[in-house]
């Protein structure tokens, strides 16, 4: 996990300009480089280091002897870089896993290097000898990117967008920021004045598309067929090896643990791993919320279960309201839904960084969208409209669980690991017959749960354990956290302010007091910038004005009870 930014064709003194690339620091809190590219004196790159693979020789840009033509800036892990390296032979002059990124474009351009690439990435590739730049981002958008370019082209490249908003430049402010979409790689022209041309945007890589990169994958072809136990094992071994894939550090590895079927089933997998492979440190674990929350009382179970090192966060109330501010302005939006369950996470994750020395975050990230875990899934008219509904609920994650996953923990300096989003392990649940993943016997999940139910992970009340709405799993039995906040943001805006709220947002105008509190605090940093989410989630075929679980019928907190 880094910070990376560029600029290309500068008309302002870039000294001034790198101002902004200082907006990012926290993403790589062990180093920064700044560096100008040769020939081209308005064109420059920013980087920000988190230290994770090869500490001595990791600083970017990367360059190579065998390629001066070639700068790279790039965040994320390439997960099969050594099954790349090998197969075509490559010759590395570092032990970044990066660097295959170069060797794969000389091999094949740039086409074949997005699609052969096994892992999550961010990044930006300069070809001074043929004159272009591309950006590309992985299928699910686990690493962020942002972009601006002006009419007269001026491009600024980001891993957030606070990094380009304050960018100086001739003919105008900065125009419009955009996040760059996942799954996608971007051509431009670099013309001799440093400016750059857009040339296309291609899609590289769908969700339900088998990756390319399974050719070189450590896991040899599935059985095929539909059959439950053929099903059930291939997900156990996917999903398995999506773990193991990523234990890819020299840092020390921890995990995130809600108690919920997700997180519960990462840790008790990765630490399994962990013993197998004789990482010498144990593993720690940590979750958060208010004293005998839900949460914690289920996370303590399956710690206790698997035998890790578990670290547990009270959420102090006063903490978490004063926290919405700086919640927000790391996320950089003002949906509902995000805003409440960063919260906490944004809290365990200032713990890891000040009180532990773990900086590689694995989380359960993915799975709820992937295996229909929401509770409004009971509700869908057919097994087909379910399966649509989870393509496009992943197709938007980077605008909202991912995007909350990522800036939550960057924002102190660490860097997320989210198995349940392994390109091949979600290419396999996606193409499994729609009747398979739908909820069944009131249950979501079903399908995951029984794949492992004989596995003796889990405590088997922790794998059939009801999805709980975060805001309530980290809620103390008194009062859930939906219900303080409401209480707080209740004193903070005027019925008024809400009857005209139409009027002052007009795009995507807050229809509770909550959603105007937060629209209120993302205008302050990020004034004029609301198009960044082009809708908020919320739930299908139920009437919702509320994202919260707690709305739907269905659900039934341990609070209610």
């Amino acid at each position: 996990m880094c910070g990376i930014w560029a600029l290309f064709g500068s008309d302002e003194c870039l000294s001034v300009q790198c101002l902004s690339a200082m907006k990012i620091a926290h993403r790589g809190p062990d180093a920064f480089r700044f560096e100008n590219v040769n020939g081209f004196t308005n064109c420059c790159f920013g980087f920000h280091r988190l230290a994770v693979v090869d500490q001595l020789y990791g600083m970017q840009p990367i360059r190579v002897k065998k390629f001066p033509y070639l700068w790279l800036c790039y965040n994320g892990e390439i997960y099969n870089f050594k099954q790349l390296q090998k197969q075509f032979g490559f010759d590395f002059q570092t032990l970044v896993d990066g660097e295959v990124i170069l060797h794969l474009y000389n091999r094949g351009g740039i086409e074949q290097t997005a699609s052969m690439l096994d892992g999550v990435f961010a990044f930006i590739l300069l070809d001074t000898a043929n004159r272009k730049v591309f950006l590309a981002r992985d299928t699910y958008g686990v690493r962020p990117l942002f972009k601006v370019l002006t009419d007269d082209g001026f491009l600024g490249v980001c891993s957030e967008a606070k990094g380009l908003i304050n960018l100086k430049h001739s003919t105008s402010l900065c125009s419009k920021v955009e996040p760059f979409l996942p799954g996608h790689y971007e051509v431009l022209d670099l013309k001799p004045s440093g400016k750059v041309a857009s040339v296309e945007l291609v899609k590289f890589h769908s969700c339900k598309d088998e990756p390319l990169h399974v050719a070189c994958d450590t896991v040899e072809a599935l059985p095929s067929g539909f059959d439950l136990e053929t099903v059930k094992s291939n997900i156990r071994i996917l999903f398995e090896n999506a773990v193991r894939k990523r234990l890819m550090a020299h840092r020390r590895i921890g995990c995130l643990l809600s108690g919920g079927l997700d997180s519960s089933l990462v840790a008790a997998v990765l630490l399994k791993l962990m013993k197998e492979i004789n990482i010498n440190y144990p593993l720690q674990t940590f979750a958060i919320g208010m004293e005998n929350s839900p949460d914690l009382l289920a996370a303590r179970k399956v710690a206790a279960h698997i035998g890790s090192e578990h670290h547990e966060v009270i959420l102090n109330t006063e903490e978490g309201i004063q926290a919405i501010e700086e919640v927000i302005f790391s996320l950089e939006t003002y949906d509902i839904t995000t805003i409440r369950a960063s919260i906490g996470m944004y809290l365990v994750s200032k713990y890891i960084r000040k009180k532990t020395d773990s900086v590689v975050i694995f989380s359960g990230e993915g799975s709820d969208e992937l295996t229909q875990g929401y509770i409004y899934f009971h509700k869908a008219p057919s097994p087909e409209e379910a399966a649509e509904e989870s393509e496009r609920l992943l197709k938007e994650l980077y605008l909202f669980d991912v995007l909350r996953a990522d800036r939550t923990t960057a924002a102190h300096g660490l860097e997320l690991r989210v198995p349940f989003l392994d390109h091949r392990f979600t290419s396999y649940y996606l193409s499994l017959p729609a009747e398979l993943r739908i909820p069944k016997n009131g249950i979501e999940k079903y399908l995951l749960r029984l794949s492992f139910e004989d596995s003796n992970l889990l405590p088997k009340e922790i794998l059939w354990r009801p999805k709980e709405a975060f805001s309530d799993g980290i809620a103390s039995v008194k009062k859930s956290w939906f219900s303080i906040l409401q209480d707080y943001i209740d004193q903070q805006v005027d019925d008024l302010l809400l009857e005209k709220a139409a009027e002052k947002y007009p795009f995507n105008p807050p229809r509770t007091k909550e959603s105007y509190y937060y629209r209120q605090l993302f205008e302050k940093h990020y004034p004029g910038r609301s198009s960044w989410l082009p809708h908020y989630w919320m739930p299908r075929w139920v009437k919702a004005t509320d994202p919260s679980a707690r709305t739907l019928k269905h659900y039934k907190s341990a609070t209610q009870e």
